[in-house]
């Protein structure tokens, strides 16, 4: 189906959370790396999401002051806001949680998104964007909690019937 055109690389993108309830977004653009005339899209295979306080030094739990979920969510369609795990635009996801005794705790919910055909090995992403959301519950009064999103992959060319196979599939779940 793919044809590597590149070693994986490492694509990072950090938001700061300053308030809480409130949706961040962000974006990574892969606008050098996706042609359509060449059919080259990127391979996303893998997708790490790390939380940091203030500074990059701070305690994550001392900026979120109490009992906390903060979830992240990377899509490769712009949905301005979390999605639900069914949507096919939904690439990696995962929560970091804070519990009232004080236990801090990760999880990914997708790592990457392996829905899609031919994505044994990762998810294939024909859009020129990634599109990052991040929200938490709780934040300290004067907390501040920044999210970095680091996202492995590697360039591929497809056949023209995978791209465009993977083209119509992301159009449509724009709907």
């Amino acid at each position: 189906m793919a044809t590597k055109k590149t070693s994986m690389f490492t694509l990072t993108e950090r938001m700061t959370i300053s308030a809480a309830n409130t949706e961040i977004l962000a974006t990574i653009d892969l606008g050098s790396y996706v042609d359509v005339g060449d059919r080259q899209a990127i391979q996303v295979h893998s997708v790490d999401f790390i939380f940091q306080g203030a500074l990059g030094g701070a305690s994550v739990p001392l900026e979120l002051g109490g009992a906390a979920n903060v979830t992240v969510q990377v899509t490769d369609l712009n949905r301005g806001s979390l999605v639900y795990a069914d949507d096919r635009a939904l690439v990696a996801s995962g929560v970091l949680t804070y519990d009232p005794a004080g236990i801090l705790s990760m999880a990914t919910d997708l790592y990457p998104d392996n829905f899609g055909k031919g994505s044994d090995d990762g998810r294939y992403v024909v859009n020129d964007q990634l599109y990052i959301t991040g929200f938490t519950d709780v934040l300290a009064v004067t907390g501040v909690l920044n999210l970095t999103v680091r996202v492995n992959a590697s360039i591929v060319s497809l056949t023209a019937k995978d791209f465009m196979a993977i083209a119509i599939q992301s159009t449509a779940a724009d709907n």
